[in-house]
């Protein structure tokens, strides 16, 4: 059997595991990294990237069929589904040659196979090849994602009852999509189809869409969407699914009313979160500690109950999210190669690319009230900025959460380019600076960064365009 003798070795080759691979690299150590499908993984080839390239190019058909400012035959325009889904597919593969050619200039060697714990130190590989070959390294980083989740009695078909994967390359568009989750995967999807004339119904058991943000900014997304034509039934119990000709039934019970429902699609889209690839870390028998969901347990330095292997990600539960498992397979590997990784959990945002936008990172109003009644919440509507109003884009505000001794602790917007705006905000929670230091530096006029300088300001009760 070939035997591959490296410094660090990482399972998984996704945002995570190749970054952290790269890190690793860097820093002079070598690297292997043990990937059996696509380079990126499903952010890249199955999920973020697709999705926003759906997102974009069906906005901007949305944008000219709904346009006040264009003459001439509007509706005669149709988005030529074909070459989007081509586009989509070269978009993706330029991305996954991108980082091949990092990782291989670089000096990653990179195993296309599957990998297991033989032992503490020892990775069986089973390549696509079908050959075994066996890794040995002084570390070893865990990367391997996540799956989506299904419910006991809806399980993906591919055809009929599909995950976003499935739902992101439909050979033509669905005259009707029943999407279960009101998550970001939920309302993305919904948002895209909703766009190319699906008639979509989002159905929730929890009270609003984005369970878990901030209830304001929740409202209002809600609200939007409904008026963009999406039909939202939240507080939905769905109990059974039935296959029919040309689509399925779903039934439950309003949690509202505690009134039955019964919704009928061509197509259910399954968006009702993930679950860790966990099942297959070890060869024989599992000794990689897991709590209850399913995720890998890590300590503070992302290490795992065996000393020496570390695990990032999805795999490890929280937010699952592509940013949080690129910066946690930076700090996994500089722990790796003998330094002090560190990622701030405090200060990670997310970002839901609707339109309009949803962005947050901290804590909502009603965390930082429940911590402490004594915050401070500073708000500005797009409704009076001069740059929204020029992009025809007025809905939404932002809203920024201060404590005590004028730290930030939160903020949230919905509004054109949130996914931008939050980064300012995020840098300044990261680096512990106060309200005041996003409020008094000098913002560029027009833009909808001056939203936030706003919001920050009537914090503190010295905004200039706002009543404080």
């Amino acid at each position: 059997m070939d035997i591959v003798k490296k410094d660090i070795a990482v399972i998984g080759g996704g945002p995570g595991g190749y970054v952290a691979a790269l890190r690793a690299a860097q820093l002079r150590k070598t690297v292997v990294l043990i990937e059996q499908e696509a380079v990126g993984g499903t952010c890249m080839n199955w999920g973020c990237i697709p999705t926003k390239h759906l997102l974009h190019h069906t906005a901007v058909f949305r944008g000219i069929r709904t346009s006040k400012m264009l003459d001439g035959p509007a509706a005669q325009i149709s988005l030529n589904w074909a070459r989007v889904q081509e586009d989509k597919g070269k978009v993706v593969d330029r991305l996954v040659r991108g980082v091949e050619f990092l990782l291989q200039r670089s000096g990653v060697e990179l195993i296309r196979g599957t990998g297991a714990l033989r032992d503490e130190r020892r990775i069986a590989v089973r390549t696509s090849g079908g050959e075994e070959r066996l890794v040995e390294a002084d570390r070893i980083i865990l990367a391997t994602g996540s799956r989506p989740s299904e419910l006991p009695f809806l399980k993906y078909d591919g055809a009929t009852v599909v995950s976003s994967t499935e739902g992101l390359s439909f050979a033509t568009i669905p005259k009707s999509l029943l999407v279960v989750g009101a998550g970001a995967i939920g309302i993305e999807m919904g948002t895209i189809y909703g766009r190319l004339g699906t008639d979509v119904t989002i159905l929730e058991i929890l009270p609003g869409v984005l369970p878990g943000c901030d209830r304001e900014i929740g409202r209002r997304l809600e609200l939007l969407l409904k008026r963009q034509g999406l039909k939202i039934h939240t507080q939905a119990r769905i109990e059974s699914f039935e296959r029919k000709v040309g689509g399925a039934i779903l039934r439950g019970t309003s949690l509202k009313t505690n009134a039955p429902f019964e919704f009928s699609a061509e197509k259910v889209l399954l968006a009702a979160g993930r679950r860790a690839n966990s099942e297959r870390l070890c060869e024989g028998p599992p000794f990689i500690g897991l709590n209850r969901s399913g995720c890998v347990e890590v300590n503070g330095n992302l290490e795992t109950n065996i000393p020496g292997i570390s695990a990032i990600g999805d795999l490890i539960g929280g937010k699952f999210l592509a940013h949080k498992a690129s910066r946690e397979g930076i700090a996994a590997a500089e722990a790796a190669a003998g330094g002090r990784g560190h990622v701030d959990y405090q200060a990670l945002p997310v970002a839901v690319f609707t339109e309009p936008e949803f962005a947050s990172v901290g804590l909502t109003e009603e965390e930082a009230r429940q911590r402490d009644r004594d915050v401070r919440i500073g708000t500005f509507s797009f409704q009076a900025n001069g740059r929204a109003l020029t992009m025809d884009s007025p809905d939404g505000l932002v809203k920024i959460i201060v404590g005590k001794d004028d730290r930030i602790l939160g903020a949230h917007i919905l509004g054109a380019c949130a996914s931008d705006l939050i980064a300012e905000i995020t840098l300044a929670m990261s680096r512990g600076l106060p309200a005041g230091a996003v409020a008094d530096a000098i913002h560029i006029h027009p833009t909808l960064s001056e939203a936030v300088m706003e919001a920050a300001a009537k914090a503190l009760g010295r905004a200039i365009h706002a009543l404080n």
